[in-house]
């Protein structure tokens, strides 16, 4: 790799893709000053306005759509339908419910007195945009995870810095061909290529108000370590080791296939995909049966003429990751239930389920982040629950059971930030669900209000309506009158015995006329 550019590969041939100039961290300084300049005009933009933008990205993505599933899909190696219905469906359907939602996310909130005796006091929670902030997306789903962040931060009125994560530069650069169909002004919007390792001490060197950041969990601590200096607020997504709960009522024909999916869909390079499987003993044989007759269907290989289901591993890195997780557990007495056939090369994994797993082994304790299921019997669902909590991760999780509200009671206790009942992973793709994990899968939330409000801080606006009133009550000077008046509030309104209730209130009266005098 040249030092000035970026060459990017497709990981399933090979193949020159094309070369996108590297940025220094002083051309990052330039562009954060050029959006701050920018972000008051485009923040007083009205709402609507932004709206319009963003609507223009919308129908972009929709009339290039193959163009850029094409796109993602011979950066990151996965197959096009994965590009479809992971990256571009959601981002279309994202731009569309962020302009449609945002204007009113971003009114006003007037919430109310909580003491009537200060019903002057008016406050008005006003929403407010950071100012510029700074995205640091990952090579897995190199468009979708970071669109949205870039469309909730436009819509609530920052200018947003976005790095592209080096693996997938081509995705990066269709990207901003996408953003250019808003005709944001100059600065708004600014996607850069630098190495991940300078990209977010670049952007807390240069001042922005808030970092994103998606990626593993060590990383997320270096840089919140670095922003701590700046007190600069980040938002983190580290990944996880999902668990998938199989009731012994579950419907084994749709948990199977779900499993299948929903662990290995983009060959498992899923931070919310299914890792764990936790399945009743009563169920385990057939629900075993069905997933590996899956998986050994599965087609791995090159999607030419979607020919297809499993793509490419989009690093050499993270397929040696895969494979000594593997090795790991297989000398720990694992052994391999399923496998798929797969081509040869560096880039190509088999699917494999692997059986006889326990949480000593890497695969049930860290992110394997590859095309591996480990399915682990259970007694009950008591069992189920405390092994899926049995992890310093909590990102997602799933519950399959034809009793949904005994689902919904599972779900509640296990440790994630996003549990699903009877399917796994696809509420990324649902604009209007939150998405964020407990413990060490992250800070914060991305998609959905909860999302959006990220992207600003609240102001809150306190008016003062008794006009009349020359000071407050708590003002000076001090005596004993106003201090048996002030002690009387709370006496009036909260003590036991009416006798106390009224003594309350006549010391508070007595204080009253203090507000009308100079």
């Amino acid at each position: 790799m040249s030092p000035q550019e970026t060459i990017c590969l497709n990981p399933a041939t090979g193949q020159e893709l094309g070369r996108v100039p590297l940025q220094s961290p002083e051309e990052v300084m330039a562009a954060a000053q050029a959006a701050r300049a920018a972000q008051p005009g485009w923040a007083a933009t009205p709402v609507r306005e932004r709206a319009k933008a963003i609507r223009r990205v919308r129908d972009y993505l929709t009339a290039h759509a193959d163009e850029l599933a094409a796109t993602i899909a011979a950066d990151n190696g996965k197959t096009r339908t994965d590009a479809m219905v992971a990256e571009v469906l959601p981002a279309t359907v994202a731009a569309h419910y962020y302009a449609k939602k945002a204007a009113r996310w971003l009114r006003d909130r007037k919430p109310g007195p909580a003491l009537w005796l200060l019903a002057n006091k008016r406050t008005r929670l006003a929403p407010q945009p950071w100012g510029v902030v700074g995205i640091i997306s990952p090579w897995n789903y190199p468009f979708t995870i970071p669109f949205s962040e870039v469309v909730c931060g436009l819509m609530a009125g920052n200018c947003v810095l976005l790095k592209v994560a080096s693996e997938t530069q081509m995705v990066g650069q269709a990207l901003a061909r996408c953003l250019e169909a808003a005709q944001l002004p100059p600065g708004v919007f600014t996607c850069l290529n630098l190495p991940g390792r300078q990209a977010g001490p670049a952007m807390l060197e240069a001042g922005v108000d808030k970092l994103f950041f998606t990626g593993s969990v060590g990383v997320g601590k270096e840089l919140m370590a670095q922003a701590a200096g700046s007190l600069t607020p980040v938002n983190l997504e580290l990944g996880g080791n999902d668990a998938m709960l199989v009731c012994p009522d579950a419907d084994l024909e749709r948990a199977a296939a779900g499993a299948a999916w929903g662990g290995l869909v983009n060959t498992g390079q899923t931070c919310g995909g299914v890792e764990r499987v936790y399945v009743h003993q009563g169920v385990a044989p057939e629900f075993l049966r069905l997933l590996g007759a899956k998986v050994e269907a599965l087609r791995v290989g090159h999607d030419t003429e979607f020919n297809a289901d499993l793509g490419a591993m989009t690093t050499t890195r993270q397929v040696e990751l895969v494979k000594a997780h593997l090795a790991d557990a297989l000398e720990r007495g694992a052994q391999v239930f399923a496998q798929s056939a797969c081509p040869e090369g560096p880039h190509w994994l088999p699917a494999t389920v692997l059986t006889q797993v326990d949480h000593s082994m890497r695969v049930m304790r860290e992110e394997t982040f590859g095309p591996v299921i480990a399915v682990m019997e259970v007694s009950d669902m008591e069992q189920a629950v405390a092994l899926a909590n049995d992890s310093d991760l909590g990102l997602t999780g799933s519950v399959w059971s034809r009793n949904r509200g005994a689902a919904r009671a599972l779900a509640r206790r296990v440790k994630a930030g996003v549990v699903m009942i009877n399917d796994h992973l696809m509420s990324h793709g649902l604009a209007e669900a939150p998405w964020g994990g407990f413990k060490l899968s992250g800070i914060g939330r991305s998609h959905g209000q909860a999302g959006f409000m990220e992207m600003v801080q609240m102001q809150a606006i306190v008016d003062d309506l008794a006009s009349l009133a020359k000071r407050d009550l708590w003002w000076h000077p001090q005596d004993r009158v106003q201090y048996e008046g002030l002690k009387g509030i709370p006496q009036m309104l909260f003590a036991k015995g009416l006798g106390r209730r009224l003594a309350g209130m006549r010391a508070l009266m007595k204080l009253l006329p203090r507000m009308f005098r100079s």
